[in-house]
């Protein structure tokens, strides 16, 4: 039951990174268009920086369980990289346990709180184009949540190599 909850997860992390990378291509659109409108006609936007801002965000924050699933983010096992694939299990569920998901846990929390509070307020970002930014806080919010669902479907993987079920 929990192999399949840590692959439906992992699928979830994957395809969405995937689809998300797709973002990259409006965002050079509007790089570009911006830089034409700046430099050609001496004429830059009043929004092209923040929605530059906001994709790349975007982006970005969608890569990150992305990234976890796909073993991309860095590392530092100058200790463990020696030692048993068993052993390396273990630290790494005494890691997830103990620093990545408490860490990330409030992080969400405190992410969800702060993402209602601007809904309610119907936050405006505080430039001359005033756009809503509420939409992207909800957006953080629920990247950091599917975060901490991919730490989680990271340490079944862990345990079940511990208890030599799996191997990866």
């Amino acid at each position: 039951m929990f192999a399949k909850l840590s692959k439906a997860i992992d699928g979830y992390s994957q395809k969405q990174g995937e689809v998300t990378s797709l973002l990259a291509l409006p965002l050079l659109v509007v790089v570009l268009y911006e830089v034409f409108m700046r430099y050609l006609f001496n004429a830059p936007t009043i929004w092209g920086f923040e929605v530059t801002t906001f994709l790349y965000g975007i982006h970005y924050m969608f890569g990150l369980s992305y990234t976890d699933v796909t073993g991309g983010h860095v590392k530092v096992d100058i200790f463990s990289s020696r030692a048993s694939r068993k052993t390396q299990a273990g630290l790494n569920i005494f890691s997830t346990l103990v620093f990545f998901l408490p860490v990330m846990t409030c992080l969400t929390i405190w992410s969800i709180k702060f993402a209602q509070t601007s809904v309610a307020g119907r936050e405006l970002n505080s430039t001359s184009w005033a756009p809503a930014i509420w939409p992207f806080k909800i957006i953080m919010a629920f990247t950091l949540l599917v975060l901490v669902l991919q730490g989680v479907s990271n340490l079944i993987r862990e345990i079940q190599v511990l208890r030599g079920q799996a191997e990866s």
